[in-house]
């Protein structure tokens, strides 16, 4: 979990694979490749952290929530 949606934000907290989170919104950002493929997408989850969509299966590989604003 990062304070931003890219890799030069700071990390806040690190989630264990399988984990559940909720996805508030979502908003472009730097591109990540991870276990569910290339994404430029980050999702915004609890308290205003982002983790990359690459790391989060939502069954997609564009948006799944509303984009934040």
């Amino acid at each position: 979990m990062r304070s931003g949606p890219g890799t030069q934000y700071r990390i806040v907290d690190v989630l264990s694979s399988g984990v559940r989170v909720p996805i508030n919104c979502q908003v472009p950002g730097e591109t990540v490749t991870g276990p569910y493929g290339t994404s430029n997408l980050w999702d915004n989850i609890v308290n205003d952290t982002f983790v990359s969509d690459a790391y989060v299966y939502t069954g997609s590989d564009g948006y799944v929530a509303t984009r934040c604003s």
